[in-house]
């Protein structure tokens, strides 16, 4: 389980160390730094499958997510953009900047720089609990005796170790924690538009995990009745629309939801539901998947959703956080209050933003857990 999230310069994240829980509720007011916390996460997650360059450049590129408040040009200090997170057995962090002049190409010359990595032991980097860590194009990766050893590899600056040099004999930690990074899931973009794919009969296959813009619902739903467990999804169902069942069929291979609901002589298919309603079933096959993920990460799972869904969805996320760390974007209170009132611990982080910068609310100096950065 992830114990702490830490970030410099990201946006208005200045300087943010948050504490972190089995469930985990980010909420403030509009512009709070919410939906860069959100940013963060995602990016931690490419290290694992060497996408964080071009993650960064879909947002626009290193300058535009960088701090651009007090302190951006500070003489002699390079600017750069620091993320990483400490875990009940692993922690990593990644330090990002520009290139040095003339050191690339001129069309590449904006490009981030991966300028220092590290993985270590436990919540917090020491030199005792550091398992391997890079500097510029080396890496050292500490060995079964307790020695250093130079990986006989360097790596190009857009590369990361955790996905070059995962190893089962050499780096056999990076290949432990590349593969829980990558087992991370992500829904912010669950389409429920006209011409969402969901809305329409899909080829159906056994579905352990809903695809990230729930194209595959059918599937996903039938085998959460087919494998996971027995009247979940019924319950599910019926706690946000009383007296209704869902129905999977097979039309010649493409698997098609219908919804049988009371009142009405024929069920609907998705092309039909409002756009609440299917998106609270595509919620309740990612909240109720027969294989968890090592970290479930919501983005606003209240959009389009009427108020009377709220209760059941929160009920359905204390639920999963049971069986893993979840974290929920919100700025939703009636869901914020289902989740309190489920009997599962919050831990509950209100970013407010003070002169530019997100700070979490009612955190001293003191208050945030202990938290080292790797060295350039």
């Amino acid at each position: 389980m992830l114990t702490t999230l830490a970030v410099e310069n990201y946006r208005s994240l200045r300087r943010l160390v948050v504490p972190l829980g089995q469930l985990n509720v980010v909420t403030g007011s509009n512009g709070s730094g919410k939906s860069s916390l959100y940013r963060v996460l995602r990016l931690l997650a490419t290290f694992a499958s060497n996408g964080a360059v071009s993650a960064l450049a879909r947002d626009g590129g290193l300058d535009s997510t960088l701090w651009a408040g007090p302190g951006r040009t500070d003489r002699g200090t390079p600017m750069g953009l620091r993320l990483g997170f400490g875990g009940d057995d692993f922690g990593f962090a990644a330090d990002l900047g520009i290139p040095e002049p003339a050191s690339v190409a001129a069309l590449f010359a904006r490009d981030p720089e991966i300028k220092a990595e590290a993985v270590w032991a436990g919540p917090v980097l020491r030199p005792s609990t550091l398992l391997a860590e890079r500097g510029g194009p080396v890496v050292r990766i500490r060995d079964s005796g307790g020695g250093w050893a130079l990986v006989n590899h360097t790596l190009d600056p857009f590369d990361s170790m955790l996905a070059e040099l995962a190893d089962p004999q050499n780096a056999p930690e990076l290949l432990v924690l590349r593969e829980r990074i990558r087992s991370w899931r992500f829904y912010d973009h669950l389409r429920t538009d006209v011409d969402a794919p969901a809305r329409t009969p899909q080829i159906g296959t056994r579905t352990m995990v809903l695809a990230h813009d729930g194209a595959d619902l059918a599937a996903a739903l039938e085998t959460v009745r087919f494998i996971g467990v027995a009247g979940d999804l019924e319950h599910a169902v019926d706690r946000a629309f009383p007296g209704s069942e869902i129905e999977i069929v097979n039309r010649d291979g493409r698997f098609e939801l219908l919804l049988h609901q009371p009142g009405l002589h024929r069920p609907l298919g998705t092309a039909e539901l409002s756009d609440g309603t299917l998106r609270y079933l595509m919620l309740v096959a990612a909240l109720l998947t027969p294989r968890p993920p090592e970290l479930l990460v919501l983005n606003e799972p209240e959009n389009s959703l009427h108020p009377d869904l709220l209760k059941p969805l929160g009920e359905l996320i204390a639920a999963a956080a049971r069986r893993t760390q979840v974290v929920v974007v919100t700025h939703a209170q009636p869901l914020i209050s289902a989740l309190e009132n489920s009997g599962q611990e919050i831990n509950t982080i209100e970013l407010v933003k003070e002169l530019g910068a997100t700070t979490m609310r009612d955190q001293g100096l003191l208050d945030a857990p202990a938290w080292h950065w790797p060295k350039r």
